[in-house]
């Protein structure tokens, strides 16, 4: 038995922190499931999908303010605590951008959309659901493999979403005539390609933890 997995067994079972990694992530996938509906909707009834994007990110936002409240009360975490707050404050990164390209979408009053955002709102979808298996799999360290599987197919899907935004980007610039337009579909873009690379922030975050308990 390995020192890690030592310590893993004489520390006291987390009761605080992964209830709230778990509540995090299960709502970040929920968000970025609405935000493609959204986009597959009808665009009379984008509206309530939209609302719930932005009560969403306010939830996990505050689930991220009360798991840094916890980091101060508590000596004992279930690793290291620099890796707690970097893993929660990535989550809501993602959780903000997804947030940012529904608010730029709405208050732009984006009407078609195109093939590119809701190939963007899938791919980070994707991503989403494989950062709420990997932070699953941190309660027990017994899966470390899975995480870093997973963590290396986020990377694949933010360098798929980077070359989806390259063509739509140009695809813009040389077919879209009017220049109120332009600005308003590379602002969406832009805020979807942030949220990839963010959902790549946090496998960079999961993939440190797996090393050092590997």
């Amino acid at each position: 038995m390995s020192i890690n997995s030592i310590f893993q067994f004489l520390v006291p079972k987390d009761k605080k922190f992964f209830p709230l990694f778990e509540q995090a992530t299960q709502n970040l996938v929920i968000l970025a499931e609405t935000l493609h509906e959204a986009v597959n909707a009808p665009k009379g009834k984008r509206d309530e999908y939209f609302t719930k994007v932005e009560e969403l990110e306010g939830i996990i936002e505050g689930i991220a303010h009360k798991t840094n409240l916890e980091l101060s009360r508590n000596f004992i975490t279930p690793f290291d605590r620099e890796d707690i707050y970097s893993l929660i404050t990535a989550i809501d990164d993602v959780a903000d951008y997804t947030y940012g390209a529904a608010s730029r979408m709405r208050l732009y009053q984006v009407e078609k959309i195109t093939k590119s955002i809701r190939k963007m709102t899938e791919i980070n979808l994707e991503a989403c659901q494989l950062i709420q298996g990997a932070v699953a799999d941190l309660k027990d360290m017994k899966n470390l493999k899975g995480i870093t599987d997973a963590c290396k197919k986020i990377a694949k899907l933010e360098n798929k979403s980077d070359s989806v935004f390259d063509k739509a980007v140009a695809d813009i610039f040389e077919n879209e005539t009017d220049a109120i337009n332009v600005i308003k579909y590379k602002e969406v873009l832009s805020a979807l390609e942030s949220a990839s690379d963010k959902c790549k922030g946090v496998a960079n975050v999961l993939e440190s933890i797996a090393v050092k308990h590997s």
